[in-house]
């Protein structure tokens, strides 16, 4: 019988690789992060490596919360500063707010006796020199960094301060001062944008007259000092509490360079937070919303020693911000998207707080016992 030749059997072309597989959300954002990733681990390995070396653990401490300040809290101070200025070159900025910096720190360190923090750390709870780590008080900053990079507006001030206190009062403080910084600078921008959003307004159409530019670098300037004041001691509290001339070298330098990068960059991820706000990149807006920050900033440093949350003070200002000029031009009509950002801003701030306790009470034994003490005595 003859052989019935057989016929080729029709094959589905294959597709390349790339175009089978389907990438999840999480899939894209690790590729996308892949080399913040890989730092992270390198950062909590290292972390791990030399907390028990006190000497040498203070120093890396620092280097971490030096960055993870740089890019999360001082974009509050300088954030509508940078988006109002994206004509102007990016080293003219960081020359003239690196100088502020310089002197800020200059002026701190000679006037205390090489305190850097305006005497910050001295309040009850953070005045005593680091002289062993734990692998969470390095962990900190980086679980900062972390957070940033998801554009949560976290509190530098808790995240960070609140693993060294050696007691639940000194948190409890913190908390009740940034409180009082959040209502006043909320309260603050309500009125004055719910009073003169469309004198403001006014002001703020066509080109800006070359003396608002002055003023916002004048005012910007004194808020970044301010801010200074307030949030050296998130960076320093790894450090003696009197720095020696070489040490303060190292930390002022690394700062400066720190935020030359940050320049550069225009910002890191948090930057956002300011961006999609009404109206911040005209720089009328801008001095206006530093002005009303440094005033509440200038008023809470006078006010005592304790340590606040900066991050609370901005995230209160731009909230009333917001909702004085929405309810001032729209009355109550296309309300959502304000009270949307205003809930994210502070549902933000919460999850900070709450880590932040959370890795305080993992930390310092004293405070355990003070919750034993509280819930089962």
């Amino acid at each position: 019988m003859a052989k019935t030749k057989k016929g080729k059997k029709h094959v589905a072309p294959i597709k390349p690789y790339k175009f089978r597989r389907r990438y999840s959300q999480v899939d894209i954002y690790i590729r996308k992060e892949k080399n913040f990733l890989y730092f992270i681990a390198f950062s909590l390995i290292l972390a791990g490596l030399v907390y028990p070396y006190a000497s040498i653990a203070m120093w890396v401490g620092f280097a971490f919360a030096g960055y993870s300040a740089i890019a999360n809290d001082s974009i509050q101070t300088i954030g509508t500063f940078i988006v109002s200025n994206e004509d102007k070159k990016w080293y003219w900025q960081w020359l003239f707010m690196g100088s502020i910096f310089l002197g800020t720190v200059y002026y701190s360190w000679v006037t205390f006796d090489g305190d850097v923090t305006y005497q910050r750390l001295s309040s009850k709870g953070f005045d005593q020199n680091i002289d062993s780590f734990v692998y969470l008080q390095l962990a900190a900053p980086i679980v900062l960094l972390l957070l940033t990079r998801f554009r949560i507006p976290v509190s530098t001030t808790f995240m960070l301060l609140s693993v060294f206190t050696v007691s639940s009062g000194a948190i409890i403080s913190m908390v009740s001062k940034s409180l009082m910084g959040y209502v006043a600078a909320f309260v603050a921008a309500f009125l004055i944008y719910i009073a003169l959003t469309k004198v403001i307004k006014r002001f703020v159409k066509g080109e800006a007259h070359g003396s608002w530019v002055i003023a916002q670098w004048i005012i910007s300037g004194f808020l970044w000092h301010t801010w200074l004041a307030q949030d050296l001691a998130n960076i320093a509290v790894y450090l003696p509490r009197q720095l020696g001339g070489w040490e303060f070298a190292a930390f002022a330098g690394f700062i400066f360079i720190g935020l030359g990068f940050m320049f550069f960059k225009r910002g890191e991820k948090i930057q956002n937070i300011i961006n999609e706000k009404s109206e911040v990149r005209d720089v009328r807006s801008a001095t206006i919303i530093d002005l009303v920050y440094a005033i509440i900033l200038y008023y809470f440093k006078e006010l005592n020693n304790i340590p606040m949350s900066t991050t609370w003070v901005f995230v209160g200002l731009l909230a009333g911000r917001e909702l004085g000029m929405r309810l001032r031009t729209d009355g109550t009509a296309k309300m959502g998207k304000t009270f949307n950002l205003i809930g994210r801003d502070i549902l933000s701030v919460t999850i900070g707080l709450v880590i932040s306790i959370i890795l305080a009470v993992a930390i310092n034994p004293v405070i355990q016992d003070e919750l034993v003490n509280f819930f089962f005595e």
